[in-house]
């Protein structure tokens, strides 16, 4: 008999431990009357713009020759780049860099004895900023061919950008506030309570990473500009009362 009521008592301390740890799951976003719930929108979009960016040299031990050759070289990266469908308007060149060479001198000793200049180096970029992704990719992949004709070319790796992040930006906040607002109103119905007022929305960060990138979230916010696939999200923070 004695057993019998000791397991009884243990199973009813089972029953009313559940149903303290049921309201405890369901209250723990509900203080004093209030459900505080966030919420989260999400999208993948494609970059509808792209900006790249590559730079050349040329050197001579005479400045006017070294800025010849440059200009020879620009020649031929324009000639490149037309063949490629882009037109001259569309390259903006950065101002020419000179830069004095020397190379280091040491006397018999091996000591240091000073330096010689042996000539110029004048370097110069150029960029090109456009809607036609596709094209402009094919270009920074395959401009390594100005080797072929005697141009140093250094080309850097594109940027994407989306044009409509305004737009976008509207939408995700959209989204987030109906997730945010379904999660209040599941929230509301499991502890017997009825939704009531929004009192405040706060907006979160808006984030841009690349699609299955794997990225890190920021507290400050991260903008992907290295992928041309991305995700955009953002999350609303809500508070409504309770009745």
């Amino acid at each position: 008999m004695k057993q019998y009521t000791s397991a009884l008592i243990f199973g009813i301390a089972i029953v009313v431990a559940s149903i303290f740890l049921g309201k405890a799951y369901t209250d723990r976003a509900k203080v004093d009357g209030k459900i505080q719930v966030t919420g989260l929108g999400k999208t993948d979009f494609s970059s509808d713009l792209i900006v790249w960016e590559g730079s050349f040299n040329a050197e001579d031990e005479d400045l006017k020759q070294a800025y010849v050759n440059l200009e020879q070289n620009k020649a031929t990266i324009n000639s490149y780049l037309k063949k490629m469908g882009i037109k001259t308007e569309e390259l903006i060149y950065s101002a020419v860099k000179t830069n004095q060479k020397t190379k280091n001198l040491y006397n018999a000793n091996g000591e240091y004895a000073g330096e010689e200049f042996v000539g110029y180096t004048l370097t110069q970029a150029v960029q090109i900023e456009s809607n036609e992704v596709d094209k402009i990719e094919k270009v920074s992949r395959e401009i390594t061919e100005l080797l072929n004709q005697g141009v140093q070319f250094y080309s850097e790796a594109p940027r994407y950008y989306y044009t409509k992040l305004a737009d976008l930006k509207i939408e995700m906040i959209s989204k987030a506030t109906e997730d945010a607002r379904v999660r209040a109103e599941n929230i509301a119905e499991f502890s017997g309570g009825d939704l009531s007022n929004l009192e405040s929305a706060k907006m979160g960060i808006f984030q841009i990473t690349g699609q299955n990138s794997g990225e890190d979230y920021s507290w400050g916010g991260t903008f992907n500009t290295s992928s041309r696939e991305k995700t955009a999200s953002i999350t609303m923070k809500l508070v409504y009362k309770v009745d």
